[in-house]
């Protein structure tokens, strides 16, 4: 099995963390709800990682629940 690699990283000028699953140069967000979203990859349709917009700003909460998929863990 390949070594799998989550990359995690936080802009904290612009108060955005990614989660990084799999790199890919073409991506796109699909907002799943207010600030969060996932990161997919414009030629195979794959998620590749998460967005969170506003992180520091969740005054309530930070825990973010984002689906995972086996293809993910495979």
């Amino acid at each position: 099995m390949k070594n799998k690699k989550m990359i995690i990283h936080y802009d904290e000028e612009g108060d955005y963390l990614e989660i990084t699953l799999k790199k890919s140069k073409d991506t796109y967000f699909n907002e799943l709800k207010k600030d969060c979203a996932q990161i997919i990859d414009q030629k195979s349709g794959e998620i590749v990682g998460y967005a969170v917009f506003n992180f520091r700003k969740r005054k309530n909460s930070i825990d973010v629940e984002f689906p995972i998929t086996k293809e993910m863990v495979a």
